[in-house]
């Protein structure tokens, strides 16, 4: 059985098209980072943590997937140059069919803190904190 929301959402990661990852978003999306202590609002910054993730992982791979009406919980696993990660992405869908809640954790200790910096750096740079 497909599932169009997951089948959507692979093409977003898989092609790296962040046009259709802007569609997917809702106005008041909410993000949820591993590293920061306060949630991220908005699709312009979501689009870019996500565009930079993308962009700092290699061999991104997902694992489980479980869909539950609006929800997923995609279990995946890459490298961030010679450490593994692995991590889960929590997304929920609103009544509009748009994603409204994005929440990422990561574990090892090491992936977390190597994948903090390089994040935090990035989200300096663009004023995002």
């Amino acid at each position: 059985m497909t599932n169009s929301r997951l089948d959507t959402w692979h093409k977003v990661v898989f092609t790296k098209d962040m046009d259709l990852l802007k569609t997917l978003l809702a106005d008041d999306v909410e993000f949820h980072s591993p590293f920061l202590f306060k949630p991220k609002h908005g699709p312009e910054v979501l689009s870019f943590i996500l565009a930079s993730i993308i962009d700092i992982t290699e061999n991104f791979t997902y694992h489980r997937e479980f869909t539950d009406g609006d929800d997923m919980a995609l279990e995946f696993s890459a490298n961030v140059g010679d450490i593994q990660i692995k991590g889960i992405d929590l997304i929920h869908y609103d009544a509009d069919g748009k994603i409204d809640h994005f929440e990422v954790m990561l574990r090892p200790a090491k992936a977390l803190m190597t994948v903090a910096g390089l994040m935090t750096e990035r989200m300096e740079k663009a004023g995002l904190i």
